[in-house]
């Protein structure tokens, strides 16, 4: 029996760090369009950006760094372009992008890419999950291999929606989305009411 060994090869413009390093609403809008990729195990997952959601930084008070600088917030002032992940409840996985000085962008959806079909990934919970992401992945650099963001596709203003994010209390309008290219199950919930 011959053994071989198979090395994962991925040509993709990534995104360069420098790219995260602005106004966390602009990074929010820029992010919708652009591809999550994941790699783990040989197997590649990814995802084309459709929602998300800003938090400014220490002043914001849904920010978690409006807290202060602890150890779970720490990455929030590193460097931009790195990852922050947390557990919501103690069982739900958020995946965020820091933008640096105590802000970053949360994804909050998916369309489903390639690994993903028919899987949800509406929702940031479910979009973690289906990608295989754990909390080791925090403060990861997203430039690079194994969690990564790629160039995807422009998405025209006239195409994004902007509105307050969902369960804050502020009604600072710093979510955005992509109606037409929400997974579908959402689009049928929303037209059911």
């Amino acid at each position: 029996m011959k053994v071989y060994t198979i090395t994962l090869q991925v040509a993709v413009n990534t995104l360069p760090l420098s790219f995260h390093a602005r106004d966390p609403v602009k990074v929010a809008r820029a992010l919708l369009g652009m591809d999550l990729v994941h790699l783990a195990r040989g197997r590649m997952r990814s995802g084309r950006i459709v929602e998300t959601e800003a938090y400014l930084g220490p002043h914001d008070l849904a920010c978690h760094s409006s807290k202060g600088r602890t150890p779970r917030t720490e990455v929030m002032f590193g460097p931009p372009g790195h990852a922050y992940l947390f557990l919501v409840y103690g069982m739900h996985l958020c995946f965020n992008v820091v933008t640096g000085d105590g802000a970053a962008v949360l994804i909050r959806a998916l369309a489903p890419g390639e690994g993903l079909e028919g899987v949800r990934t509406d929702g940031p919970g479910r979009l973690t999950r289906a990608l295989g992401l754990k909390l080791g992945l925090n403060r990861a650099p997203l430039d690079r291999p194994p969690l990564f963001l790629a160039r995807g596709v422009a998405v025209p203003s006239r195409h994004v929606e902007i509105s307050p994010r969902i369960g804050a209390a502020s009604p600072l309008k710093r979510r955005g989305f992509v109606p037409a290219a929400q997974p579908a199950r959402r689009r049928a919930r929303k037209s059911a009411r």
